[in-house]
């Protein structure tokens, strides 16, 4: 094994995957993806390990592995044939969320010798409320439920499923547009492939993947090797569910020993009524992102990373939930306290190397209804962003997005032309991050204005909790949400839906990050 030749290849099949997500970015109808670029795309050996992901959304990489396994194992895919998945309950992580996984036959090969998978937040895919982000009671209601099956069968797409899809969402024209785009970005993944593996040929491609995934479980393993031995605990909450008032409990101990890890969630809330209850996949990414943030190098993203890491989920908790749990705010809400609790427990560890909390929520916002103007219906969804914990090595940043989500800001001139809404007001939220020896990042300040009625959803967290401080320094501050209408300004709650009249502004104070050290006097 050669380092150039490691490096050479490692590039080539992070190359591929990148290119994967430029096509499906450029080709995508919706801002979500075009704009926000909430998407995710990656490369998998014949057996489903993970070869190499591009760097774009962290909650997706992770789980998107679990995602090819479920269509692995429940559809036989041919030359041509594009899978797709959502369901929680059988390799997605929630219901917006679509993957497309197709496989890539070589030359007189009859089995796959490669797959390639990209993930999509769809802005919605029906259920009870535009964006289909909504406070549901199960998962019945956060729209339609695709388990793994052929959206397009030998290069033929098929149109009669199809149709069923698009006639259960709002916006059809826009979803066709995006499915067809992931289409779009597995054949030009397929297309590089071939001309790798022609190139190099397919033996020498397989020995590099053995080899880098060999050499990232190396590297994963001398990072935990000089993490003291020892179990380190540590819980926070979620403000709540959105169905009643009480906090969720997350709890982690990470126990290491030698160059392995254990992360077990015993002690986590059973799984709750409202939406934020995770599945096994969202957890697992969680805890492999923390881990990876803990690699100084540049270290291929790939299947051997998670080989010295061990993840235990009691079933049916709120990071391990069962049917028929909703699970629209497990993947941006919960996947974001998951980071910072075991991001907590490892601060006990080794405090030096670990940053206070984030803001710790993804903010999410939809909404949708009909734009008078153009006459058709329409559904938005987006992050916003907040502020970053601080570090031993200086302040966090301000207006960033955190942790599981890498998604971008949405421009103000995309979002006015796209929907009738204007945006009144976006800044810096000033002194909202902790103060210490280093301060917490602050938080966004953003107003929008309806010119239509709507209806929208807020799925927010850290309104009543804040985002901690480490080594003595200040927490964070909690973010509000606020109904400006008729001159009255109408406190919302961190997760609710609510119906508004053109006219009406919301506005949005994410939170800050937590400071970290005491300031000096």
């Amino acid at each position: 094994m050669k380092a150039t030749d490691l490096e050479l290849f490692r590039n080539l099949f992070v190359s591929i995957a990148d290119e994967m997500g430029v096509v499906l970015r450029k080709t995508a109808f919706s801002p979500n993806i075009k704009e926000r670029r909430d998407y995710s795309c990656a490369v998998y050996d014949a057996a489903g390990e993970t070869v190499a992901m591009g760097d774009h959304m962290p909650v997706h990489l992770g789980a998107m592995p679990l995602s090819v396994r479920g269509v692995i194992d429940h559809v036989e895919l041919r030359v041509g044939d594009v899978a797709i998945v959502n369901d929680p309950f059988a390799g997605g992580t929630h219901l917006p969320d679509i993957t497309a996984v197709s496989a890539v036959f070589l030359k007189n090969q009859r089995k796959p010798s490669f797959y390639l998978a990209s993930r999509a937040h769809h802005a919605d895919v029906g259920g009870m409320s535009p964006g289909s982000m909504p406070l549901a009671r199960e998962i019945y209601q956060e729209g339609l439920r695709i388990p793994p099956i052929l959206l397009q069968r030998r290069g033929v797409i098929d149109r009669p499923l199809l149709d069923l899809l698009l006639a259960n969402v709002r916006t059809p024209v826009e979803r066709e547009g995006d499915l067809m785009a992931q289409i779009m970005a597995a054949r030009r993944g397929e297309q590089r492939l071939r001309e790798v593996c022609a190139r190099y040929g397919l033996p020498q491609i397989e020995r590099q993947m053995r080899d880098l995934a060999d050499y990232s479980e190396r590297v994963m393993r001398g990072v935990i090797a000089v993490i003291p031995n020892g179990a380190y605990s540590f819980r926070d909450v979620l403000d709540s569910d959105g169905i009643s008032d009480d906090p969720v409990e997350i709890c982690a101990t990470v126990r290491i020993r030698a160059d392995e890890a254990e992360v077990d969630f015993a002690g986590s809330s059973p799984q709750v009524a409202g939406s934020v209850n995770a599945n096994y996949a969202v957890c697992v990414s969680a805890v492999s992102y923390v881990f990876r943030c803990l690699v100084g190098t540049d270290v291929p993203y790939n299947a051997g990373l998670q080989r010295p890491i061990r993840v235990v989920a009691p079933e049916r908790s709120v990071v391990n939930a069962g049917l028929p749990a909703a699970m629209a705010a497990g993947n941006v809400e919960t996947s974001q306290r998951i980071t910072d609790v075991v991001l907590g427990a490892l601060a006990q560890a080794i405090p030096e190397r670990i940053p206070a909390a984030s803001s710790g929520t993804m903010n999410n916002l939809t909404l949708g209804g009909f734009d008078p103007v153009c006459g058709t219906a329409f559904a938005y969804y987006e992050t916003i962003a907040g502020g970053a914990g601080a570090s031993s090595r200086g302040p966090g940043l301000s207006a960033r997005h955190t942790h599981m989500t890498n998604s971008w800001n949405t421009p103000v001139e995309a979002l006015e032309h796209a929907y009738p809404l204007r945006v009144r007001a976006y800044r810096v939220r000033a002194n909202s991050g902790g103060e210490g020896l280093h301060a917490g990042g602050d938080g966004i300040f953003r107003e929008i204005e309806f010119l239509a009625a709507a209806d929208v959803t807020i799925l927010s967290d850290r309104r009543t909790t804040k985002p901690y401080g480490l080594a003595g320094g200040g927490d964070g501050q909690s973010g509000r949400n606020t109904l400006l209408r008729g001159g009255e300004e109408l406190a919302l709650p961190a997760k609710t839906r609510f119906s508004v009249h053109a006219g009406d502004v919301l506005r949005i104070e994410s939170p800050g990050g937590g400071a970290w050290g005491v300031a000096a006097t």
